[in-house]
């Protein structure tokens, strides 16, 4: 058994297979690469069969979706250390090193992320997880290196290991038994967010989530579904809510999700006026969905939430920042950063 194993959930993604498989396969020597088909209808399964024998797949009866895909997976995977890589992701040569010796060296860090990257443009950071991933005080997430659509130049400014809220899904490390003893990604959200509920749940449970600089990637972004998808609006919108409502203590939940109720109508109301119906209709269908299971969010929670807010979740607002403020660049939030000592210690 190898210590550390990249798992790559494909669903009908042949050409980023082909694209990104040799890249991964060369510069991952020292891992198990496993690929979890979710029941594809292309041809990837015969070109894995065909191109790549030597490699491990596993077959899914259905898709399932990121999360219980993920899941089942995993389940049949035995090493120390997961590697949740996206199918539309080149790795750089040694990209499993740093973040592996970074769990190695600090036993209360539980999850982390390399620095990730545009694909299509190697100077700019990724919307999907840039530089490590925060959450505002009414539940919006942000990265370092991205603040809504406002994405950054990688200008060194992000060199420093430090804590984060949540690692990216695109490329996640972390503690296969940490994964397993929490239940893995939560199933429910079928995809999005499920990275940031893991990692607060982890951090719940005592652990940190951590980024580490050494290591790029590169994502493509959007492979799964197109940002103007429906779909992808109704689960961004109803996971969100689910998330915050499992998660945070009853202390902030009732007045979140007051203010939420109005900012996200204001997103709705500004779909409507732009002609944008169908995303409209779902986050309509997002909060009829939310509310519906409401309860049913709230019990989930119940064993691992935390009775406070986590130090690490900004009391700020981004929408006042960003839209009043202007705000555009992380630096401008001036968000005290923790960082990863040499001690081997981390705070919680």
């Amino acid at each position: 058994m190898k210590k550390t194993a990249v798992v790559i959930l494909n669903y009908n993604g042949k050409h980023y297979l082909e694209k990104f498989l040799p890249s991964v396969t060369e510069y991952s020597t020292e891992a198990e690469i496993i690929i979890a088909d979710n029941a594809s209808t292309d041809d990837s399964v015969l070109f894995l069969q065909n191109h790549y024998p030597h490699l491990r797949l596993i077959q899914l009866s259905k898709n399932e979706g990121f999360s219980r895909g993920y899941n089942l997976a995993l389940a049949q995977v035995k090493a120390d250390y997961y590697v949740l890589l996206n199918s539309d992701v080149e790795v750089s040569p040694h990209w499993l090193t740093a973040p592996i010796d970074l769990l190695q060296d600090f036993p209360q860090i539980a999850a982390c992320q390399p620095k990730l990257k545009a694909f299509h443009n190697k100077k700019e950071f990724e919307y999907a997880g840039a530089a490590g991933g925060f959450i505002d005080y009414w539940g919006y997430p942000f990265c370092r290196g991205r603040l809504f659509l406002s994405i950054e130049k990688d200008e060194k400014q992000y060199e420093e290991k430090t804590q984060i809220f949540w690692a990216t899904g695109a490329c996640l490390f972390v503690r296969a038994s940490l994964y397993q003893q929490l239940g893995g990604l939560e199933e429910d959200f079928f995809a999005h967010m499920e990275e940031i509920d893991l990692c607060w749940r982890l951090q719940n449970a005592g652990y940190s989530i951590a980024y580490t600089p050494e290591s790029e990637v590169y994502h493509v972004g959007g492979g799964t579904l197109p940002a103007s998808n429906p779909r992808k609006t109704f689960l961004n919108f109803r996971n969100n809510l689910a998330m915050l409502t499992k998660n945070l203590p009853s202390t902030h939940l009732v007045k979140v999700l007051w203010v939420r109720f109005f900012l996200d109508g204001l997103a709705s109301l500004k779909f409507l006026i732009t002609g944008s119906y169908k995303d409209f209709w779902a986050v309509c269908k997002a909060y009829y969905a939310f509310y519906s299971n409401f309860f049913s969010w709230r019990n989930k929670g119940k064993s691992q939430r935390s009775k406070s807010l986590h130090p690490l979740i900004w009391r700020g607002s981004l929408i006042y920042r960003y839209y009043v403020k202007k705000n555009k660049v992380f630096t401008q939030l001036k968000i005290r950063e923790i960082g990863i000592q040499n001690n081997k210690k981390i705070g919680k």
